[in-house]
């Protein structure tokens, strides 16, 4: 499993590589090469740091970048706070009090700052920090990524409308296959979950096996909405393809990973992924990619910066 793993991960930083250079809205490994050759290390370091204090962060990082990507592209807008006169995305409802890992960005961006002023994209720090929260999760050969500029602003009403929830795949993000959508969901094997998330499926699912469902609802029962429980049945904080399949194919605390195995198209590629590391890690690679390769729609105002919770 180790070695599919690590060459799929390795697969995925050359696959990164062969992207176009940056110009005209395109990306490019290499666009910091130059004007900031020390952001990698940057965004490494503090990212180290943060999971050596709370390993949760890395799920936390990760789900941060698919929440700020399944929004009109990935443009860091979901970092942007809210002011007298903009409603952004980071208090809607799929992100307030759920989303985090806020002050990690900052603290990367300070630190950015200070070596490159103006030079590095939020969205940019957001992709990095990502990439290293896998690879630090798994402990296997990084996921490159870079470059793009940052929205400018992007409100609550389209992060209601296209945060994948409850929906399923039938919705999907555009651009991203329901392949990647069931291959990306293998993140959700790595942090925790608010039980304001999973009570519903606990209590009023059919699908859910039993024994599984009594245990989180008994945490449930005494917990307050704003409480966590783990999302795998084992303490292992890496990233495994192996809880996609749970024994009975129904012991998934969220509802939205339920529905990759309920009967329906998703179920093969899910057994699949269950008894093939590489696949499932070949397959999250190339997904992760094309996510963060999702742009804001042309003419969308963009610029660097320099304080990631507010336009310049």
């Amino acid at each position: 499993m180790g070695t599919s793993f690590a060459r799929s991960f390795a697969l995925l930083a050359l696959l990164c590589l062969l992207l176009p250079c940056h110009g005209k809205g395109k990306l490019s490994t290499k666009f910091y090469a130059k004007s900031c050759p020390g952001v990698a290390t940057i965004v490494r370091s503090v990212m180290a740091q943060a999971l050596a204090k709370e390993p949760r962060m890395g799920a936390s990082i990760i789900r941060l970048f698919f929440h700020d990507c399944f929004v009109n592209g990935c443009d860091a807008s979901i970092l942007l706070d809210d002011t007298a006169t903009f409603t952004g995305e980071k208090n809607a409802g799929a992100n307030a009090n759920s989303v985090r890992g806020y002050e990690v960005i900052d603290a990367i961006k300070t630190q950015v700052e200070a070596a490159c002023n103006g030079t590095v994209s939020c969205a940019d720090i957001v992709a990095l920090a990502s990439r290293d929260a896998v690879n630090l999760v798994t402990r296997r050969p990084d996921v490159e990524r870079a470059a793009r500029p940052e929205g400018l602003a992007h409100g609550e009403p389209e992060c209601r409308q296209r945060q994948p929830a409850r929906s399923g795949l039938q919705r999907r993000v555009p651009r991203l296959s329901a392949r990647d959508m069931t291959a990306l969901s293998g993140a959700h094997t790595v942090g925790r979950a608010r039980c304001l998330f999973f009570r519903g499926r606990i209590y009023g699912e059919p699908n859910i096996n039993a024994t599984f469902a009594a245990a989180r609802s008994r945490r449930a029962r005494r917990a307050a909405a704003t409480a966590t429980s783990r999302r795998s049945t084992t303490r292992r904080r890496t990233l495994r393809q192996r809880l996609l399949h749970e024994p009975g194919g129904a012991a998934r605390l969220l509802h939205s990973d339920q529905e990759l195995f309920n009967g329906g198209p998703a179920d093969a590629l899910v057994r699949k992924y269950s008894g093939n590391a590489g696949m499932f890690a070949n397959d999250f690679a190339k997904a992760m990619v094309k996510m963060g390769g999702l742009m804001p729609a042309a003419g969308t105002p963009t610029e660097v910066r320099l304080n990631c919770r507010k336009v310049n």
